[in-house]
């Protein structure tokens, strides 16, 4: 769980494993066809898009749902869905599991009918995860001292 102001707990994930992964993989090498034609289309590019979810064990749809009545503002209940992807972070991270956000525009703007949101929802990006040879390195040279001011 993660805060949220006014319990409306916004945050919805559509989980693609198996062969949902290729489903999510077809629609995000469609989709960057359909907005990149002539030489805006790079074919390394499309190869990339369609190979990430394949690589990954499971990659998540984070998805927000609006409080019906707009209680809060919205700016809230992305942070708190924010909250909750962090946590899956964290989780991860223990667990030896590599994972990152992505926000591609074909997820943010356009995948409604894809991830079949209502009205009300939004996609917010793509959780990547899986195994990874690559050793987990410490937030080297971002000391918290150099982001907080003491008032």
């Amino acid at each position: 769980s993660a805060p949220s102001h006014r319990s409306t707990f916004p945050w919805r994930f559509k989980v693609f494993t198996g062969k949902s992964r290729k489903d999510l993989a077809s629609y995000l090498g469609e989709d960057y066809k359909s907005q990149n034609t002539g030489s805006a289309f790079s074919d390394f590019k499309y190869q990339k898009i369609l190979k990430k979810p394949i690589q990954s064990g499971a990659v998540i749809a984070i998805c927000m749902k609006r409080d019906a009545e707009e209680r809060i503002p919205e700016w809230e209940e992305i942070a708190a869905v924010s909250m909750a992807v962090q946590n899956m972070w964290i989780a991860c991270c223990e667990l030896g599991i590599g994972a990152y956000w992505s926000s591609p525009s074909s997820m943010t703007k356009r995948a409604n009918s894809f991830l079949n949101l209502d009205h009300s929802e939004r996609c917010l990006g793509l959780f990547y995860m899986g195994y990874t040879d690559q050793p987990f390195t410490k937030d080297e040279g971002r000391a918290w001292k150099d982001k907080v001011v003491w008032m």
